[in-house]
Order: structure tokens, then C-alpha cells, then sequence
């Protein structure tokens, strides 16, 4: 039993934090201080981005303010990003990213949930590929890529383009099909197109029919397919692991997410990856006052894909286990399922469907991954009349 005001911490507002904050406005002991510390003032739902990159949504259509949730949680915001913690200690570092530059340098937290999303580490990134940090369009995080991404419509009406997407993951054949989709329609029919698929096949972790799916699909538009590495990007373009250059004005890089390097040295347990590791109830096995959900850990007991229908399931009883920590109750396992529907688009209108080693595709496809994704969206955003503080720190009721 605790005694006196406790103080929960939630790092990030990814999709699961975005719906413990929804439960905690239904259920917030009076107890309970809240504070969340993220950089951005909305949430930017991964899953629509290629549908923004097709001109099918807008950035607002993508974004879950989080000023609404904050408020209606009795939580306040701090904006800015973490810089290091010390599990031990119970602080988190903190450097802001916002105009106010009064943010703590330290955060102590007595409950701690992590939910940054997925990160790519720029250092650790231009060790293996010199020049990407700073001359490729990098997908994560999504908030800066969807910002940028207009820029590249820009360039397009200067002169024929081309645009090579390195990595042949999900991330990278979504994007890579809504921006051909894009110019074509835009009428820059002289854009180029190439995949470069590295070290892994394309669609690697889909069934071999979804591959040969993709790859029918990636031959009917036109694109360029490289099973080469990129292992540097200068101002020509490309450095190849074949010794050559490809020529390329836009380097798209959609690898794989890193863990945050803040999190070497906390004194969390640590998967081989460097992410989080936690157990049944999304609790660090090494300090039970620490939860995680989203890209940022891994279930030591159930590992499963990095994908966001596994962040949004963890949501609901990831809030319940932080309600249950604080109240000193049992915590309820999460048991996350073996199959997941993935629904893959290729071009707004176009996608497929996977459950299992089931699949199929079409346009029907395409309208059922908008309607769950507009769902989501619609569950946690506020009317479009409502005013969006961008820049406000709400402060707890």
C-alpha cells in the first residue's frame, strides 16, 4: 500500500499510451499525478502515412492531437524527447524540443510505461551507411517524414526524378507503392522507381504467396527491383555492395527500427536487440515499476512482430496493469494473438489481406484497412471544430 501522491511517468505517446490515457480519463485515482513526456504535440498513426504519401489522406486525417487526451486524463505535458534513465534511481533525462526550455533536466516517476514507437538511431545509422543520416528521407520517425515528404511533390515538378526505397519490408513496399502512385497520377511520368532489397527477401516475413504477390504487383508498375545492400549514400546517389553507384535524387531509407541507445545503461533488463524486455503483463522482468508497450520492447516470454496491431492490442490492458501496479492489485496477463489481420497496401485502392498462411487481395481489401484505420482514429480524436492547442501544457485538474 502506498501512501501519499504517486507519480506515473508515460515516455511516448504511441498507440498503446494514446489509449491508457483515454482509460485513464475514465479511471484516474485521485492519487495518481500523471505526466507525459513526448516531443510532438499529436500522434501520427504509422499505418495511414503511405496514404498520406498517396495523396489519399491529409496530415491532419493522420494526427491524434494529444492535447484533448491530456486534458480529459488530468495529466500535463512536458514536450520533449528522453535523453537517458536510471532505473535504479527512478529519473528519467529530458531535453526539450518544444519552445518553452524550462523543462526539467530530470524526471523522478514512481510508475514508469514506455511507449516511444519506433526510432531509427542516426549514429548507429551512419556507422553501418555513411551519408544516410543526412542525405536520406528516413521514414521514422513518422511525424518528420510526413512533414518532409511534400518537398519530394516539389522536386518532381522541377525535374524527372528518382527515387530508390532502401528496404523491402512492410514499411518500405507501402511507402514505395503510394509514392509511385502519387507522381503517376500527378502526371510525373518519368519518374524512376527501384527497390533495393538488401540482404533480405522482399515481403520476408509474409508467406511465399504474398511475396510472389508483391512481386507481381511491383512488375506491373514499372518498378526496378536491386537485391543489392546500400552501404553509403553520397551526392551522386547510392554506394552499392557490388562496388557500383545507382544514380538517385530521393533515398527513401525504411529499415528496420533501432532501440533507443538512452536505454544502454538504464539498468532495464535488455533484449539482444537492446529493447525492452517484459514479461505476460508488459513489465520489465528487472524492475517491477517499469511497463512497456510498442516497438520499443520485447516480450521475453512471447516474442512477436514489430507491427502496430500488436502495440494497439497491448493498449487496453497495458492502462489496466498501470491502474492495478499503483493500486497494489494483481496484474492480469496480456496474451497477444498467434494470427493478426495485415493488411498490406500497394497504392491507395490496392491492397492484401493476411491472416495466417491465408491471403488474398483487391480493392475490398484496400477500403477495410481505411475503415479500421479511420476507426481507430475517430476513437480518439476529438470533432474537427474543436481547437487544437498545438503548443499547450495542460496542467493536472
Amino acid at each position: 500500500m502506498h501512501h501519499g501522491i504517486e507519480k506515473l511517468l508515460l515516455l511516448g505517446a504511441g498507440h498503446a499510451h494514446v489509449q491508457v490515457l483515454a482509460q485513464l480519463a475514465r479511471q484516474r485515482p485521485a492519487d495518481l499525478d500523471v505526466t507525459v513526456l513526448t516531443p510532438y504535440p499529436y500522434q501520427t498513426c504509422s499505418a495511414m502515412v503511405p496514404g498520406l504519401v498517396a495523396g489519399r489522406y491529409s496530415e491532419a486525417d493522420c494526427q491524434i492531437p494529444l492535447d484533448p487526451l491530456i486534458r480529459a486524463a488530468g495529466a500535463k505535458w512536458l514536450q520533449g524527447r528522453c535523453t537517458g534513465l536510471d532505473a535504479a534511481a527512478q529519473t528519467v533525462m529530458a531535453a526539450s524540443t518544444g519552445k518553452n526550455k524550462e523543462l526539467p533536466p530530470e524526471l523522478r516517476y514512481d510508475l514508469l510505461s514506455i511507449d516511444t514507437g519506433a526510432v531509427i538511431d542516426r549514429s548507429r545509422l551512419e556507422a553501418e551507411m555513411p551519408g544516410a543520416s543526412e542525405r536520406a528521407l528516413i521514414v521514422r520517425p513518422t511525424e518528420v517524414f510526413a512533414s518532409l515528404w511534400p518537398r519530394v511533390l516539389d522536386m518532381a515538378r522541377e525535374k524527372p526524378l528518382s527515387i530508390a526505397v532502401i528496404g523491402a519490408g512492410a514499411a518500405g513496399l507501402e511507402l514505395l507503392f503510394a509514392a509511385e502512385q502519387r507522381l503517376r497520377e500527378a502526371g510525373f511520368q518519368a519518374t524512376q522507381f527501384t527497390l533495393l532489397t538488401g540482404d533480405a527477401d522482399i515481403a520476408a516475413h509474409y508467406p511465399a504467396g504474398v511475396r510472389r504477390r508483391v512481386l507481381r504487383r511491383l512488375k506491373q508498375r514499372g518498378i526496378t527491383v536491386l537485391r543489392e545492400t546500400c552501404t553509403g549514400i553520397g551526392p551522386q546517389g547510392l554506394q552499392l555492395g557490388s562496388g557500383a553507384t545507382l544514380l538517385c535524387d530521393v533515398p527513401l531509407l525504411a529499415i528496420g527500427a533501432h532501440a533507443p541507445a538512452w536505454l544502454q545503461g538504464s539498468g532495464l533488463a535488455l533484449s539482444d536487440t537492446g529493447q525492452v524486455l517484459v514479461n505476460a503483463f508488459q513489465q520489465s522482468p528487472s524492475h517491477a515499476n517499469v511497463f512497456a508497450a510498442g516497438d520499443v520492447c520485447t516480450r521475453a516470454d512471447r516474442p512477436h512482430a514489430q507491427s502496430g496491431v500488436y502495440a494497439v492490442r497491448a493498449g487496453p490492458p497495458l492502462a489496466a496493469n498501470l491502474l492495478a501496479a499503483h493500486e497494489g492489485q494483481s496484474l492480469k496477463a496480456h496474451h497477444p494473438p498467434a494470427n493478426t489481420l495485415n493488411l498490406l497496401s500497394c497504392g491507395a485502392g490496392h491492397a492484401i489481406a493476411t491472416w495466417g498462411p491465408l491471403h488474398a487481395e483487391g480493392a475490398w481489401a484496400w477500403r477495410w484497412k481505411d475503415r479500421i484505420d479511420r476507426a481507430f482514429m475517430a476513437r480518439y480524436t476529438p470533432p474537427a471544430t474543436a481547437p487544437r492547442a498545438d503548443h499547450a501544457q495542460p496542467q493536472p485538474r
